[in-house]
Parts: structure tokens; C-alpha cells; sequence
């Protein structure tokens, strides 16, 4: 699809699993990721995922779910940021440098020896580090908050600033607990990317699904929460959108936008839309065309 066509650059960025990926329960429409595939191809759309992933499982997901590929990637929980050019994924130095700060220039490995005598965490394994990103397994019944505090602590005392998130791995039954520095946030990574690649905020669009993707979604960026998402973080956006006078910043895809459902792919498609309306006729064609192959 050629860029003639009068449609200024536009920015893409998106979760990936149960927003683009279709791994949640709930059904997805036919036509939806080819659709956005097309879209994706348009010279001057620009996509981004915005991931848990590491890189490796964020090249596993695009092949296999035949995703487009992303203009960049933000992956590791937001802890790197990679340009893709030509199929080359170039790791940012800035991104680092911006978010090392947190960690006074330790990486992981460094950091980790401050927690060798703490027993109720186990290093994960070698592959699961990333630069800025420690990890750790934990039992899952563990006492959560005051295992966050023991590790406040110690990060305290040496001055480091992080986050602390920790999840449940429902497959293996163990808790995971991420150490990622203050920093290194979806919305700020985000932010960083529109600056470095000049980016303007009405060009600018995210979707996401779930309570990790909250801060994006009632920062005041435009945001699509897909038909999918849960009712509490539908619940909790609205909530702290309203309280900023925010609402119009986000929309909730009803469904039935060309047929579709508003779930997953077809939810993201349905904001482009709303939010950018001289993408309708991108979508009209990419539609036809994907039709018509089938």
C-alpha cells in the first residue's frame, strides 16, 4: 500500500498476548489479523509492540500467529527497545542508558548478588535475564507483600530504584518476580520512543488489554481497551480516566465494525478507526483484499 494517499505517519503501539494474540477464551473474527497485517503494511503506519516478551518470544509469537512485523519493539517489560530495519533488531543504547540510571550502572547480574542469602526467591534461568530485567521464581502461596517489602529494603539501602512485579505462572504454579528499574515502564518507553522517532501524541495510539497495561491506558495517550479486556481493568481505567476528565482519550470497541467483533485484532482496528477516521478507507481496502483471497 503506497503512502499517496494523504495519510499522515501514525503510530501503532500494542500489547501483544489477549490484544493482538488471540490466547484469551474469548472468540476471535476471522479476518481481524490479516486485516491489521494489511494495515500494518501502509508506509506510513508504524507499529510497535509493547510486550512481557523478550525478544526471542516476541519473534516466536509473530511467526506463529503470522503478525506483521513491528516498525519497533519494546520487550522485557519494557526493559528494552529495539528498532527493526530490514529484519535487523537493533537493541537501543539510549533506552538503557535512559533506564540504568535507576540501577547506579549495575545490570542483573550485579544486582542479584545482593539477594544470594534471601531464601524465599530462586534465580530463574539464564535465558529469562535480560540486562535490566531480575528474575526469580517464588512459591506461589508466598507471603507476597512482605516479600516486596524485604526487597524494598535492600534496594533501599543501596540507593537503587526498581519496580517489584510479581506474578503467577497458573501452567507450572510458581510465583514470578521481576526486578526492573523505575524507569523501565510500558508509558515511559512509550514516551521515549515518540521523542527519539518524533512522533506527535495526536498521531499516537495504544492498546492494551490488561492491568499492566493501565498506566498507558488512563495516561492520556489515545488508548483502545480491546472487547476482551477484563471487566476490573475496564473498571479501574474508567475510573481514574474519569477522574482526570480523561474519558474521550479511550475507547471501548462495541464490535460490529465490519463485521467483526471487537475482540483482539478487530478491537485495535476498530480504534484506529474511531481515533484516526481517515483510516477507514485503509481498512475498507485491506478488507476487500483480504476477502478476496480467501
Amino acid at each position: 500500500m503506497n503512502s499517496m494517499d494523504g495519510l499522515q505517519k501514525i503510530l501503532i503501539c500494542s500489547d501483544l498476548d489477549r490484544t493482538i494474540i488471540p490466547n484469551g477464551y474469548q472468540e476471535e473474527s476471522a479476518h481481524a489479523r490479516p486485516v491489521f497485517r494489511q494495515i500494518a503494511e501502509h508506509a506510513n503506519i508504524h507499529l510497535t509492540y509493547v510486550s512481557g516478551r523478550d525478544k526471542q518470544l516476541i519473534i516466536d509469537a509473530i511467526e506463529e500467529f503470522y503478525l506483521p512485523l513491528p516498525d519497533y519493539a519494546i520487550g522485557d517489560v519494557g526493559t528494552t527497545f529495539y528498532r527493526i530495519i530490514n529484519g535487523n533488531w537493533q537493541l537501543s543504547d539510549e533506552w538503557s542508558d535512559e533506564i540504568s540510571q535507576d540501577w547506579q550502572g549495575l545490570n542483573w547480574e550485579g544486582l542479584a548478588e545482593y539477594f544470594e542469602d534471601m531464601k524465599d526467591v530462586r534465580l530463574q534461568e539464564l535465558e529469562k535475564q535480560s540486562p535490566h530485567k531480575l528474575s526469580f521464581y517464588t512459591d506461589q502461596d508466598v507471603d507476597q507483600p512482605h516479600l516486596k517489602e524485604k526487597i524494598r529494603l535492600v534496594l533501599m539501602q543501596r540507593d537503587l530504584r526498581a519496580n517489584i512485579i510479581w506474578s503467577v505462572d497458573e501452567i507450572s504454579s510458581r510465583g514470578l518476580l521481576d526486578i526492573i528499574p523505575a524507569r523501565a515502564n510500558k508509558l515511559h518507553a512509550i514516551q521515549f520512543l515518540m521523542k527519539q522517532e518524533q512522533f506527535f501524541d495526536d498521531k499516537t495510539v495504544f492498546a492494551g488489554d490488561s492491568g499492566n497495561d493501565l498506566d498507558v491506558l488512563t495516561s492520556g495517550l489515545r488508548a483502545i481497551l480491546v472487547k476482551n479486556a477484563a471487566d476490573e481493568v475496564r473498571k479501574e481505567a474508567v475510573e481514574k480516566l474519569s477522574a482526570k476528565h480523561m474519558m474521550h482519550r479511550l475507547y471501548f470497541p462495541e464490535g460490529n465494525y465490519c463485521g467483526m467483533n471487537g475482540n483482539y485484532a478487530a478491537g485495535v482496528i476498530e480504534g484506529l478507526v474511531h481515533f484516526f477516521p481517515e483510516t477507514k478507507k485503509l481498512v475498507a481496502d485491506a478488507m476487500e483484499q483480504v476477502k478476496g483471497s480467501r
